[in-house]
């Protein structure tokens, strides 16, 4: 029996790494930093035999789109990557692949949007694509991301949705953590060959996504948005087979860290989470109760687990990296609010919008901030 394999691996690394491992076939793609190098990993593995796929270079990220499309469309297991603007110009055939329900995989690695320019990370990209019809995951470390990408295409191809694994751009995408990589077999198991329901063939002549009528039209959306909520069993399933395949879990739909006993509680996604477990660690060394709720899974938000796992009488500080623009604070508080209105009136939610355009978050600012709303 073949064991796991540990090594030092970027989270764009990880992320190749993953899509090799899913035995991917097609993998179109625009190279745009700071997710460029998971495209140089892609076209290294396919132009030396380490993975059977066609690799598709274009012209710009809307291409890149359309050509995943396409191949989803005939049948294909497909992955694309892209990050901020790129990720804009993808938008309008998002909605296609939604639409179409292909089960796409893609990852963003987040950036901040233009203008003005910005290298470096927040997340604006992804949340600015959150009625797209997509499903969201956000990812706190590089075996995460190796993780979820798995889970990831799991789910799509279960509920014929595309879905989009967010990290954050360069804290994860260029630094190197330890990566376990499972034997292949385990994920063979796991993830087993794509065998989709329908597909374009030229043996077999048919069209889809042609033009309907409001009757038909309707309901076509209707199920989409149905069946978006109705993945949240899917991803808990995914989760917990993943973890009896390999010994690895990162949560299903929410993380948890020191929660049960915390009367303050820091809400968060992405890298930021991951450095907030030592924030809590600090505010407990202080005599705070606090603790950690990080939502794995962005979209469909997932409510009930939310709502479950909050203590009674808790301070939320939910800590924003996005502006909700025509709003006060971030977009992560408009959600939580929203699930929480009329349902658990016992919930104090408070908000801060931080780190944009990649401002470092340590652990010792984030625990000062989290000090600070409790005194407001």
């Amino acid at each position: 029996m073949k064991t796991a394999q540990v090594i030092m691996a970027t989270g764009a690394n990880a992320a190749a790494q993953a899509v090799k491992y899913a035995r991917v076939d097609v993998v179109p793609g625009y190279p745009i930093t700071p997710q460029t190098s998971i495209m140089e990993y892609m076209a290294s593995m396919v132009e030396n035999d380490e993975l059977n796929a066609r690799f598709i270079p274009v012209e710009g990220e809307h291409s890149a789109m359309a050509a995943a499309v396409a191949a989803s469309a005939a049948g294909a297991r497909v992955f694309t990557a892209t990050s901020s603007n790129g990720l804009l110009y993808m938008h309008e055939v998002l909605h296609m692949a939604s639409g179409g329900r292909l089960p796409v995989v893609m990852c963003n690695v987040n950036r901040g949007i233009f203008a003005p320019w910005t290298l470096w990370s927040d997340h604006q990209d992804s949340m600015a694509q959150r009625d797209t019809g997509w499903i969201q995951y956000h990812c706190s470390s590089n075996q995460e991301v190796f993780n979820t990408i798995l889970q990831a295409y799991r789910v799509a191809e279960q509920i014929n949705i595309p879905i989009m694994v967010n990290f954050d751009g360069f804290a994860i995408s260029h630094c190197l953590m330890p990566l376990t990589l499972p034997p292949q077999e385990d994920i063979d198991q796991f993830l087993p060959p794509h065998k989709p329901e329908w597909r374009l063939d030229p043996a077999n002549p048919s069209s889809f996504s042609n033009v309907t009528m409001a009757a038909e039209y309707a309901p076509f959306r209707q199920m989409l948005s149905d069946d978006i909520i109705a993945s949240i069993p899917l991803v808990k399933q995914a989760a917990q087979e993943y973890k009896e395949a390999t010994g690895m879990w990162d949560g299903d739909t929410i993380d948890t860290y020191r929660l049960e006993d915390a009367e303050v509680v820091a809400f968060a996604i992405n890298s930021m989470a991951a450095e907030l477990k030592l924030s809590v660690d600090i505010l407990r060394e202080q005599g705070i109760k606090a603790g950690l709720l990080r939502p794995r899974l962005y979209l469909p938000f997932p409510a009930e687990d939310i709502i479950a796992a909050l203590p009674q009488n808790a301070q939320v500080m939910v800590l924003d990296r996005n502006y909700n623009f025509g709003h006060p604070g971030g977009i992560l508080a408009s959600e939580l609010k929203s699930v929480l209105f009329g349902r658990r009136n016992d919930i104090t939610v408070k908000n801060r919008v931080m780190g944009i355009g990649g401002i470092d978050l340590t652990r010792r600012f984030m625990a000062a901030e989290i000090r600070a709303m409790m005194d407001e």
